[in-house]
């Protein structure tokens, strides 16, 4: 092994597996270390990935270049589209993954990645000098020297596993925990705050009853988190997932013994999820529902495990069966392990450069749930991100810094370093104020010149999506020109679907802005069959369907880059700013906003703030 390295990689989560790819594909020299080579890649959590928001990040991973998406598709057992009868604002894809095989693709991957080496080691200390990033200490003593550092640390700085009043240093399942790190961080001057995340009983698939449960499978249409993939799993080699409901037994059985939960007995300190909280904790903060839905999710195809969805506790494991036997289909459920409660150390990720880069030394990255984040998919996010621009300082480049508007990762990131957490950050489709510009189907659209431009696409994924964009405008300059007029079955097809009827004749175009019809049925009206991909026509109909939203959506936008566009300079002091209220003094300081559009986005920092820092910007422009 070298003792030099461009970019060490400081843990084999899903951070850490885009962090180390990204940089190797662009032809630097990587180390990933992790304490486990058979855990890379590992899920200790739900093997799912996708969801909403969540779904939509793994398709700008793929865009941009990653790995997360050509993964799933290689792996999944089942595959759906939610939310189809909303709209494509908030349509995203899920898909169960394979415990199993999703991190055995995924380990052949990384060991064959070129520029890439893995080391199984820990580390214990980073080594700096004058605040800038030199390498890393091993845990075996050896001391590796690099231009950056990434660390993706996941819930395994000074982790605790908690079951009732059982503590035991570990990380997830087990796995190593490393206490000196977190000593390294302090020292260096980093602020660190306990998290809390948890995880549900696993039960022996054998042993379950699902006769009379609410049967959920996955989508018989090809259906695929990357825009490579061609090979699709077919529904009837799928697996179901199993819909069952807690009910007044359980939540009697829960509230007897509140007190040995680690939440409620004192044993946990850090601060757990709010959007994935323990049925514990859902019995507590929602005491007036009379059941919580509870999935029940197979683990891999060839493994006879149920995940629990939705019954993530810490109570004592005689307590965990008791709940379980109250619930239909899980009467005779053996547990094969336990739920548990996981406390770990993150760092306050106000103190990140919008790269990822810390704000204390320099050339030093985070990525992941060291930052707050919770979620496979919002670490693979970051993990990209500083992996590429890890990259791109080393190389002297501009970072890649995505907007709120091109990307849910941008959202994601500007959240975490503008807006800092205090608790485990999940991204929902709430946190975006461009949705509709940020939705599934358009990942590509937004993000593949970026992933072409650091060097992590390839030419010929750049020019399927350079064809792809052609045959859209072909299309709606096609349905531009075509009158469709009320001639004889045409209206008669109008009112089967419930539309109005043709008065005159219109433009195709503009039919197909009708709420009821869809692409399908212009053709129909037609009387043409399809001669573009289904991507095509499915861009085709949202963007004209949607377009007088789309323009305003990207109206607005362009009024918050003109904020962004508003630099702030670097050496500024804010004590020295006259008339700035106290706690934007703080605030700001804390943050360092690089733009005034960040500076707006800082809570706490209002209106009257920002038009004095503005003023005080332009008369020191002036006396310059």
């Amino acid at each position: 092994m070298n003792e030099n390295y461009d970019v060490i990689v400081v843990g084999g989560g899903h951070a850490g597996i885009e962090a180390c790819l990204a940089p190797a594909r662009m032809g630097l020299r990587t180390l990933l270390v992790t304490t486990a080579i058979k855990k890379i890649g590992f899920m200790p959590c739900n093997p799912a990935i996708g969801g909403p928001a969540k779904g939509i990040v793994v398709r700008e991973i793929d865009a941009l270049g990653g790995e997360m998406a050509r993964n799933t598709d290689k792996s999944y057992v089942q595959m759906r589209m939610l939310n189809t009868s909303k709209g494509p604002a908030v349509r995203a894809l899920r898909a169960q993954a394979d415990k199993i095989k999703y991190p055995e693709e995924i380990q052949k991957t990384v060991l064959a990645q070129e520029n890439l080496d893995v080391l199984e080691d820990g580390v214990g200390a980073l080594v700096t000098q004058d605040h800038e990033i030199r390498g890393v200490r091993l845990d075996s003593g050896r001391l590796v020297h690099s231009k950056a550092v990434i660390l993706t640390t996941g819930t395994y700085m000074t982790s605790k596993i908690m079951i009732s009043d059982e503590v035991t240093p570990s990380g997830p399942e087990g796995s190593a925990t490393s206490s000196t790190l977190s000593d390294c961080l302090r020292e260096l001057g980093f602020d660190l705050f306990r998290l809390k995340t948890g995880t549900p009983p696993r039960v022996d698939a054998k042993t379950v009853d699902v006769t009379g449960l609410e049967v959920h499978s996955g989508d018989d249409q090809p259906l695929a988190f990357s825009f490579d993939t061609t090979a699709f799993l077919p529904l009837e080699d799928q697996l179901p997932c199993y819909l069952t409901y807690t009910n007044e037994k359980t939540h009697a059985i829960i509230q007897a013994n509140l007190d040995k939960s680690s939440m409620y007995s004192g044993v946990v300190s850090g601060v757990g999820p709010r959007y994935c909280p323990s049925i514990e904790d859902k019995l507590v903060r929602f005491h007036d529902k009379p059941r919580h839905q509870i999935f029940l999710e197979p683990e891999a195809r060839y493994l006879d495990e149920i995940y629990v969805q939705g019954f993530s506790t810490s109570l004592p494991r005689d307590v965990q069966e008791e709940m379980l036997h109250s619930i239909k289909g899980l009467e005779q459920a053996k547990i094969i392990r336990h739920g548990y409660a996981i406390e770990y150390d993150a760092i306050k990720p106000i103190q990140l450069w919008p790269t990822l880069e810390t704000k204390l030394i320099s050339g030093l990255y985070t990525a992941g749930q060291i930052n707050g984040t919770s979620g496979y998919e919002e670490a693979a996010g970051q993990g990209l991100m500083a992996g590429i621009n890890a990259v791109l300082k080393i190389r002297g480049e501009d970072p890649l810094i995505l907007a709120r508007d091109e990307a849910y990762i941008g959202v994601m990131i500007d959240d975490l370093v503008t807006k800092g957490t205090l608790e485990p950050y999940r991204l929902l489709t709430s946190r975006a104020e461009f949705r509709l510009l940020l939705r599934h189907d358009n990942a590509d659209v937004r993000l593949t010149e970026y992933g072409k431009r650091v060097g992590l696409v390839s030419d010929d994924k750049y020019a399927k999506l350079t064809k792809k964009l052609a045959g859209i405008e072909a299309e709606k300059k096609r349905l531009s020109e075509i009158r469709i007029t009320p001639k004889a079955g045409v209206n008669d097809f109008l009112e089967k679907v419930g539309s109005a009827p043709l008065k005159d004749g219109v433009l195709a175009i503009d039919l197909l802005k009708r709420p009821e019809l869809t692409y399908a049925h212009l053709l129909t009206l037609m009387n043409e069959v399809s001669t573009v991909t289904d991507e095509i026509a499915e861009q085709v109909e949202i963007m004209v369907k949607y377009d007088g939203y789309i323009a305003k959506a990207i109206q607005q936008a362009q009024k918050m880059k003109k904020m962004d566009e508003r630099k702030i300079p670097a050496d500024i002091d804010y004590d020295e700013v006259p008339n700035l209220a106290l706690e934007a003094v703080q605030k700001l300081k804390d943050v360092r906003p690089l733009t005034m559009g960040q500076a707006a986005r800082i809570s706490g920092v209002n209106p009257a703030d920002l038009q004095v820092l503005m003023i005080y910007m332009d008369a020191r422009r002036r006396r310059s």
